[in-house]
């Protein structure tokens, strides 16, 4: 997929800065058009995204240089990369019994999205199919510049499985090609196991109202453009972070509607109080 700017009506982000986010995100393909609307990010990505057989997936990231690696495989030191990913066997310990319908002793995939779900470290990423709720994460953050990023998840998994026919895999179909994943330890190896996206089961009121998908990492442990060639980053400027979020919670994406839970819709109208 080319980085030259999508023919739509939105404008193009200076070369300087441009050069600044592509050094950035060096891992993707940088689009050059600047979004300074709800309207025109549709735009741009409904302008890319034609073909209504085609699926992508997209993520949020509130600064355009974090790039694509799941929480577990962030920690820089391998003894503590192991520790995060034995850590799911502990959680399933401490939390089996507290769970009104925790998920069976072989459902290990299930357990992992759980503890994802709440906030433990994972072999892990977080996507979605919704466009709004991919910008809501990437505009937090006044700070800095951010990034939604898109995948086709089909083709990351025909080139990781080496299969043309691939599709994205199901933990029940494809439970023992997960499980190897699964069973992996916290070494990085040039040329081994490539990322592959997996559904989720749907067993989180968060997981259905964000639309939510996951690629599993293994031992590449980054996803970049060398694994899946229609990895693509739309850069969200600073500046338009404050206005974007605006608009969006005028179409019904804002923390109360995307987290189910009581502390976030108490959190959401807090910010509404406190607005001048």
């Amino acid at each position: 997929m080319p980085h030259r700017p999508v023919s739509t009506s939105s404008e193009i982000i200076d070369a300087a800065l441009y050069g600044r986010l592509e050094r950035k995100a060096g891992f993707c393909k940088v689009l050059k058009n600047q979004v300074r609307s709800l309207s025109e990010y549709l735009e741009v990505l409904n302008a890319l995204f034609v073909d209504p057989a085609d699926v992508f997936w997209f993520r949020g990231h509130d600064d355009a240089k974090w790039k694509l690696c799941p929480s577990a495989l962030r920690y820089r030191k391998s003894p503590t990369r192991l520790k995060a990913i034995q850590s799911l066997a502990e959680f399933r310990r401490i939390q089996e019994y507290r769970l009104n319908k925790a998920p069976g002793p072989k459902e290990t995939f299930k357990w992992l999205q759980l503890a994802q779900h709440y906030g433990l470290p994972t072999r892990l990423l977080d996507w979605t199919q919704s466009l709004t709720t991919a910008l809501y994460f990437a505009c937090q953050d006044n700070g800095a510049d951010g990034m939604v990023l898109a995948i086709n998840p089909r083709d990351l998994n025909r080139m990781s499985l080496n299969d043309s026919t691939a599709d994205v895999l199901d933990p029940e179909e494809h439970a023992a090609t997960i499980q190897h994943y699964l069973s992996l330890g916290p070494e990085t190896r040039v040329g081994g196991l490539p990322t592959v996206a997996v559904k989720p089961a749907w067993n989180s009121d968060r997981i259905i109202m964000q639309q939510g998908m996951f690629t599993l990492h293994g031992e590449r442990f980054a996803l970049d453009k060398e694994q899946v060639p229609s990895l693509i980053g739309l850069p969200i400027l600073r500046e338009f972070k404050s206005q974007l979020r605006h608009q969006l919670e005028r179409v019904g994406t804002a923390e109360m509607f995307i987290f189910p839970e009581p502390e976030h819709a108490c959190s959401h109208l807090k910010r509404r109080i406190e607005m001048p």
